[in-house]
């Protein structure tokens, strides 16, 4: 973190100032960024303790934690950071389109991520190949089972924002769940649940969808916080806006992490209110 003291004086900061912060600051996280390709310097600068193995290996696997646009603002975030399980997100932008994934491996350390990696590496293969929502559910359903015959499977819930209409084209598959927030108004979209992927053989997926206007913002968990919790917890969406987000409950099950999982993406239109990271 960058820290700046300034002087402010009776008329306030001056804009030209506050634009030359802005610069200078784009400008050294861009720096960060190309130097960690080469350097582990500033990741060991950012843990306060070691990561598991698995959480390793699910942090290199991030896309990032933060991306702004002038049609979006986008972040996330795994907890508890250094013990996670087969939870992970990831997303793509074009000029036209924003796909969001969030997925949770069945299991625990390298097992889940293993099956995690795979998942989302098999997204991203379809993704890049052009093909569609429907397709890239399919394909990816089909290196899991391909992998392990049934026996493993990933929660994940798959979301593409087409950034000129505002209409979300979206599946479950697995039965995450998604909260829009919308005039100060917290609802869940309600959607048909699907197989998670790579449970069955030869699964079609179906695409719903949804609109969102600007000032509106979204937000989902991975199912984590349900498998690792006693059935008695509620999971949340992490939408952190004070008296409006659903209730959590934490489990207290000798297993749960202390703290339950929030491991979730939010995204929201800059017209209103800017999503951050939390």
């Amino acid at each position: 973190m960058l820290s700046v003291t300034l002087r402010v004086g009776e008329d306030g900061l001056a804009k030209y100032v506050l634009e030359e912060l802005q610069q200078c600051a784009a400008g050294l996280a861009h720096e960060v960024v190309v130097a960690e390709r080469d350097t582990d310097l500033f990741l060991q600068a950012r843990r306060a303790e070691r990561l598991t193995l698995a959480a390793e290996m699910q942090w290199q696997l991030l896309p990032g934690r933060s991306c702004t646009r002038p049609e979006y603002s986008l972040g996330a975030q795994l907890e508890p950071a250094y013990a996670i399980f087969g939870d992970s997100f990831d997303w793509s932008a074009s000029a036209d389109d924003l796909f969001v994934t969030v997925s949770n491996g069945m299991g625990e350390g390298i097992d889940a991520a293993l099956l995690t990696n795979l998942a989302v590496n098999a997204l991203r293969n379809a993704r890049r190949a052009g093909l569609g929502l429907s397709d890239q559910a399919y394909l990816a359903d089909q290196a899991i089972y391909g992998q392990y015959g049934g026996s493993r499977f990933t929660s994940t819930l798959l979301l593409r924002f087409h950034l000129p209409t505002g209409d979300v084209e979206i599946i479950d598959a697995g039965s995450p769940r998604v909260w829009r927030v919308r005039a100060g108004v917290v609802e869940a979209i309600e959607l048909e649940a699907q197989m998670p992927l790579g449970m069955f053989e030869d699964t079609d997926y179906v695409p719903q969808h949804f609109g969102v206007e600007p000032g509106t913002a979204c937000s989902s968990s991975a199912t984590a916080s349900t498998t690792r919790c006693h059935p008695a917890a509620r999971s949340t969406a992490c939408a952190r806006w004070p008296g409006r987000s659903p209730p959590h409950v934490c489990c207290r099950h000798p297993r749960c992490p202390g703290r339950c999982c929030r491991n979730c993406w939010a995204i929201g239109a800059p017209a209103r209110r800017r999503t951050t990271p939390w």
